[in-house]
């Protein structure tokens, strides 16, 4: 019964996930949590490694989330379940490609799906930051993430002012490392 539940809340997912990782966010939150599956901190644990391990953010979470819930098979399953629409919608797609792109209709869906991407993102980034700055019970860790992303913020805009280019993302997360090991483990 829980493959079957897996297939079916992953495939909610893939089918109903616009606009890439950050905007599924919410998605993958509901589906997880109206299952029972994982608890809110648990999430946002899953959120930050499956943001940290290579691959795309949507398959790592459901290959955790099957893998907890139904092991190896589980984690095929939900995985399968995940990228499974994708998949068929991009073969569609470029089999209906030139067309569609011309269409007025199309265009117009597109550009308003963009505005409402932007603002799912939005809110997703400030729950977060809510949720992990200002609603934990240790004041002390707060202020240390706080501080943390602050000096995050201060590098990537001093080597873009310095250096006229950006820091790449592996460097981001290699410096927030860095910076999570020295505040953290110290």
């Amino acid at each position: 019964m829980i493959y079957l539940d897996l297939l079916i809340g992953f495939l909610e997912v893939g089918l109903f996930s616009f606009g890439g990782a950050y905007a599924a966010i919410p998605l993958i939150r509901d589906v997880v949590l109206s299952r029972g599956w994982l608890d809110d901190e648990m999430i946002a644990n899953m959120i930050a490694i499956s943001e940290s391990t290579p691959g795309p953010f949507m398959v790592n979470m459901a290959t955790y989330v099957g893998s907890v819930k139904g092991g190896v098979l589980g984690a095929l399953v939900a995985t399968f379940a995940v990228v499974l629409p994708a998949f068929i919608i991009i073969l569609i797609l470029m089999v209906l490609l030139k067309k569609l792109l011309q269409n007025k209709y199309v265009k117009a869906t597109l550009d308003g799906l963009k505005a409402c991407i932007i603002g799912i993102i939005l809110a997703t980034g400030l729950y977060m930051l809510w949720q992990n700055c200002f609603m934990q019970s240790l004041l002390r860790e707060n202020i240390l993430a706080i501080i943390i992303a602050l000096i995050l913020l201060v590098i990537y805009y001093g080597a873009r002012k310095i250096f006229k280019k950006d820091i790449s993302p592996v460097g981001l997360i290699g410096i927030s490392a860095l910076i999570g090991i020295v505040v953290y483990g110290i």
